[in-house]
């Protein structure tokens, strides 16, 4: 199995590098998700065209890409679980689920994806959800070695909910390193990571990783702050990028790909991300330089 999972992986890194376009927010049943993916079609339509390495969906999207004619076209990365430590208002119950309890590797395989992932949630004071995403990682990982499938785990280390109205990125590096080393214990064949308060630390995540490490975007923050705190990940060791909020509630999401796209595969600063954003020239900005 392990030639059929280096063939997907193939699909979905680029000579080693991706970015994977995260626009699966639908099973967090957060409303606030929603801006910008209201007319999914279309999204897919901007996406595609702006050509990143990969497009991260559920199962009942998947179609709006696999179902596009011709093989030039982002790889599909299927998203397994869901649950609901996203809401602004915190639950009486935490839960994170499997959403095809009977085979979940087996519409990923159906639908020609290149990978799959699922969350390792560690929020504090929820130790049942804790148990409940190993066990869901443990259940795929073997379908995954069964399938030939590449399994992507999302380590999350969040803050306390009172602390700014909603479950957030902890950022602390001793934690996500911890966290992400347990990832790679269970088996991770990639790693979508947070980034570090830090960013000069995000290197040790790469070290605990061994394997090849994506960082993570987290909600919608300034351009120019998105472009300088990603070239820094990525001199920190990181081979790719999942944007999701970043990238589609932005007015031009294929700029933004395009920009993110020549930081990860032809090495431009952050500079020159912004200029290729706001020019959409990507040969003419990076032949300048």
């Amino acid at each position: 199995m392990l030639e059929r999972k280096e063939a997907r992986l193939n699909r979905l890194l680029t000579a080693g590098r991706c970015l994977d376009i995260a626009v699966d927010h639908g099973v967090c049943n957060e409303p606030t998700f929603l801006s910008g993916l209201e007319d999914m079609p279309h999204v897919m339509d901007q996406l595609v065209a702006a050509a990143p390495d990969a497009i991260q969906l559920n199962y009942g999207q998947a179609d709006l890409l696999q179902g596009r004619p011709g093989r030039n076209k982002p790889a599909l990365v299927m998203r397994l679980d869901m649950g609901n430590p996203y809401n602004a208002t915190a639950h009486r119950v935490m839960w994170a689920v499997l959403q095809n309890a009977e085979d979940p590797v087996l519409p990923a395989v159906q639908m020609d994806a290149a990978c799959v992932v699922v969350n390792l949630f560690m929020l504090p004071g929820e130790p049942d959800l804790f148990r409940q995403c190993v066990a869901n990682i443990a259940r795929v990982r073997a379908e995954c070695d069964r399938y030939g499938m590449p399994l992507m785990i999302e380590p999350l280390v969040m803050a306390p909910h009172t602390e700014r109205g909603g479950y957030m990125v902890d950022g602390d590096a001793e934690k996500i390193v911890t966290l992400v080393r347990l990832a790679r214990e269970m088996g991770a064949d990639i790693v979508k990571a947070d980034p570090t308060t830090n960013a000069a630390d995000f290197h040790r995540v790469v070290q605990a990783a061994r394997c090849p490490v994506l960082v993570r975007g987290g909600g919608k923050e300034d351009l120019r702050q998105v472009f300088a705190r990603s070239r820094e990940l990525l001199d920190q060791g990181a081979v790719g990028l999942v944007y999701g909020r970043n990238v589609y509630q932005h007015r031009d999401p294929s700029a933004v790909v395009r920009a993110l796209m020549a930081m990860i595969h032809r090495d431009a600063s952050a500079e020159l991300a912004w200029q290729v954003y706001e020019s959409g020239d990507t040969e003419r900005v990076l032949a300048d330089r």
